[in-house]
């Protein structure tokens, strides 16, 4: 994976910021990883690197398990505060070949992003649906089961994780509109936003970077719509299971944003699950080399079992 310079300058000035507030919740930092740790767990090639659209990052990497199949699909979006210049699809990797060696295929996709033409609204949403839709025309070369798709997301992937679930609740008139979006069976959110228009001035002050604003091009005060079409927490009752994970010294999704949103998925009827992993911060819950990984493991399988 190439280094992305401007990520790790990010997280030192957004540590900077939080300083004050990690030093009264006695957060370790000296053990807890960084986005570099995340970075460095090597991954195994692809089976396939797979074109869904025309532009250079509109593409996923397939990993396929052997067998006849059909195999279960865990679609695999990564983070890095919605900007190219901050991590690519290699963040994911390692999940894939986690989740390969137990018979389970994944579709790690990559999508435009802030710093690059097409990247933010509303073309950052449109690549990941188009991305999962395109499981359709792949679905038969490599035996993969379109009715065992799970959605897991990292950060600011986790939030893209939690919209592809929500997007067939999208009005027609939505510039992210699609007809008859593939169906997913749920979807984990390792410590994404649930809702763009919440928190705003913290996030992009841990990114060192206006990336909510940018994303969705204005505030909630001057493009209220774009915030109510890509918010889960706006779209809700979702429809299919959700599992939200954060650590104890999470610092981007505050944990009174998370509970909220759980509490008001349930009072829709979804069926939501919770899980706050003590000792850990935002970025051991998707790495497969920490102590966390059977618990988040064990998750994405209880959606498909």
């Amino acid at each position: 994976m190439r280094e992305h310079g401007g990520y790790w300058r990010a997280i030192v000035c957004g540590a900077m910021l939080a300083s004050s507030i990690s030093a009264a919740q006695n957060r370790p930092t000296a053990t807890l990883m960084s986005p570099r740790d995340l970075a460095a767990v090597p991954a195994n090639p692809s089976d396939a690197h797979i074109s869904y659209g025309e532009e250079s990052d509109q593409f996923g990497e397939l990993r396929v398990p052997p067998g006849l199949g059909p195999h279960p699909v865990v679609v695999l979006i990564h983070g890095g505060c919605f900007k190219v210049a901050y991590a690519d699809l290699q963040l994911m990797a390692p999940l894939g070949d986690a989740l390969k060696a137990q018979g389970i295929a994944s579709w790690n996709i990559e999508y435009r992003r802030l710093g690059q033409p097409g990247g933010g609204w509303p073309g950052t949403h449109r690549d990941v649906g188009s991305a999962v839709d395109h499981l359709r025309v792949i679905a038969e070369k490599f035996r993969l089961d379109l009715n065992r798709v799970v959605v897991v997301g990292h950060s600011a992937g986790g939030h893209l994780a939690m919209w592809l679930a929500a997007r067939s609740r999208l009005p027609p008139a939505s510039d992210l509109y699609v007809r008859n979006p593939l169906k997913v069976r749920g979807v984990v959110d390792l410590a994404g936003p649930v809702d763009l228009s919440a928190n705003i001035e913290g996030y992009e002050s841990l990114c060192a970077d206006p990336v909510i604003t940018s994303l969705l091009g204005g505030t909630p005060t001057t493009v209220p719509k774009r915030y109510a079409e890509a918010s889960p927490r706006r779209l809700l009752p979702l429809g299919v299971p959700q599992i939200l994970v954060i650590g104890q010294y999470e610092e981007y999704v505050p944990r009174p944003i998370v509970e909220d949103y759980v509490n008001a998925a349930r009072q829709a009827g979804d069926t939501v699950e919770f899980e706050y992993i003590p000792g850990v911060g935002h970025f051991e819950i998707a790495n497969v080399r920490a102590s966390t990984w059977p618990k988040i493991n064990a998750l994405i399988r209880s959606l498909m079992d």
